[in-house]
């Protein structure tokens, strides 16, 4: 069930208004009204991979009670690893079983010898490595007593599995999406409202700019070797809008739906295309992800406390398991030693946090400089997104080679006009609207008719270029 189905668009209002009229002030009934909805989001897929998800939930709630039980430290820390086991398993199995037996063949094919290991028709669970880091979330910080362990199961079942974020985020923490199904919810008309603006904005994002940027970069991504190295430039700048306005788009109206059941949940996307420099560039693209790595894998690793040694070895790591954690892809390890590459010169010269601030603080427009590092910025961002475009390791380094070649200044053999306005006007409309959680989140202080002209006008975008639906990216991770 995507978010831009029709099935969706009934199911909505059918949960939102049994939360509201059935539910009413009344936390337990609507918390078991939150699992019962995000068991039949998540049985839309495949009912069979519900039993894994309850399985998860049942081992870390069990674990939460039996570390709230326990203050010997060597019991705490096999609870803890347990948990870590189990639902490290599960992803490992799910995800990763045939890139490693692939793999394996293949080293020994290398060398000379040959292995005789069947790989399995397994199929990845949706939104697995989503719900498993904000289940290991609890147990970690429950285990580090920075949370109390939850005593009402079905309120963890709801948390495991809430439909809004379940299968591609934002990844949330226990510490800040749990307590909030322990505590009474109202509705409140002008949160709601912020929240549908904000969903109403993420169609726009998946619909208009990803949907259609994605024809165009599966067209030059697919046949590569026909094209310029100037369309083939084109090509990477249409994926990254694309996977921009579809996991942005996607966290967006995640976020806004939550907002509609009375539940905030953490920004995941700041406007990453107007970073400066790597550092800051990270600081804003899939935030839930790269924080969930900083505090529960860098900072126990040392983080950048150690000596120039550690601090490359930590920052390697913490790239290098994020590229894998989106996919059983070689192209994915490199995607992410690559953006380590790129990040370990700021972190070195101790000029890692140096943009921290918003590009051009209250100004239209920004400076030389700035777009210069923004444009700079851009580049090294593309050049890695062939990696995690591109099929295969071949097909990635095949493909940049063609973009450096000598028909780089070529003039594009591919040019759609249409959808480079609507990417310029998309791009424009965010630059204006940075200062926000989302783009359009201030456009409630323009006067009404202005603010439903434009409102109006993204639907009718949305309905004029409405595409061949695709599927959420990050719903194969």
């Amino acid at each position: 069930m995507f978010f831009n189905s029709i099935e969706f668009f009934i199911f909505l209002p059918i949960v939102f208004a049994l939360y509201w009229l059935i539910g009413g002030k009344n936390i337990k009934t609507q918390n078991l009204l939150v699992a019962a909805a995000s068991y039949v989001f998540y049985g839309w897929w495949d009912w069979r991979f519900l039993s894994l998800i309850l399985f998860s939930s049942l081992v870390d709630y069990s674990i939460g009670i039996a570390l709230g039980k326990n203050e010997k430290p060597s019991t705490r820390k096999t609870l803890l690893w347990i948990s870590i086991c189990v639902n490290l398993g599960f992803l490992g199995f799910f995800k990763y079983y045939n890139f490693f037996v692939d793999s394996l063949i293949n080293s020994f094919t290398f060398f000379g010898s040959e292995l005789s290991i069947n790989t399995l028709n397994i199929i990845l669970p949706v939104g697995i490595s989503f719900y498993t880091f904000q289940t290991l979330s609890y147990t970690i910080d429950v285990y580090n007593r920075k949370l109390e362990p939850t005593k009402d199961f079905v309120g963890f079942m709801a948390f495991v599995s809430f439909f809004p974020q379940l299968v591609a985020g934002p990844i949330e923490r226990a510490t800040n999406l749990l307590p909030q199904f322990s505590v009474e919810r109202k509705f409140d008309y002008r949160n709601a409202v912020d929240g549908l603006r904000q969903v109403l904005w993420g169609l726009f994002k998946k619909i208009v700019i990803a949907d259609n940027c994605a024809k165009y970069a599966n067209i030059i991504f697919n046949n590569h070797t026909e094209y310029n190295g100037s369309t083939l430039l084109l090509g990477a700048f249409f994926f990254a809008f694309q996977i921009y306005g579809d996991f942005s788009g996607y966290s967006d109206i995640a976020i806004g739906i939550s907002r509609l059941f009375g539940f905030n949940l953490k920004r995941n996307f700041a406007f990453p295309y107007f970073s400066r420099d790597i550092a800051e560039f990270w600081r804003r693209w899939h935030i839930s992800l790269s924080t969930w790595f900083r505090d529960y894998l860098y900072i126990p690793l040392g983080g950048s406390r150690g000596g120039t040694s550690m601090k490359v070895r930590n920052t390697f790591i913490i790239f290098i398991v994020s590229g894998f954690w989106h996919g059983a892809n070689w192209t994915f390890v490199i995607w992410g030693a690559l953006n380590a590459i790129y990040f370990l010169p700021l972190l070195l010269a101790n000029k890692n946090r140096v943009n921290t601030n918003l590009v051009a603080e209250g100004k239209y427009l920004p400076s030389i400089k700035e777009l210069g590092q923004m444009g700079f910025t851009f580049l090294l961002t593309l050049i890695a997104w062939v990696f995690f475009r591109a099929d295969n390791v071949t097909h990635a380094f095949s493909y940049l080679k063609g973009i450096f070649s000598g028909s780089l200044f070529s003039w594009v053999e591919i040019f759609p006009s249409t959808i480079l306005g609507l990417v310029f006007f998309f791009i424009i409309t965010e630059w204006l609207g940075r200062s926000g959680e989302y783009a359009i989140e201030k456009v409630d202080f323009i006067n009404r008719p202005v603010r439903w002209g434009f409102y109006l006008l993204l639907i009718v975008l949305m309905f004029a270029f409405t595409g061949e639906e695709q599927q959420f990216i990050y719903f194969q991770f």
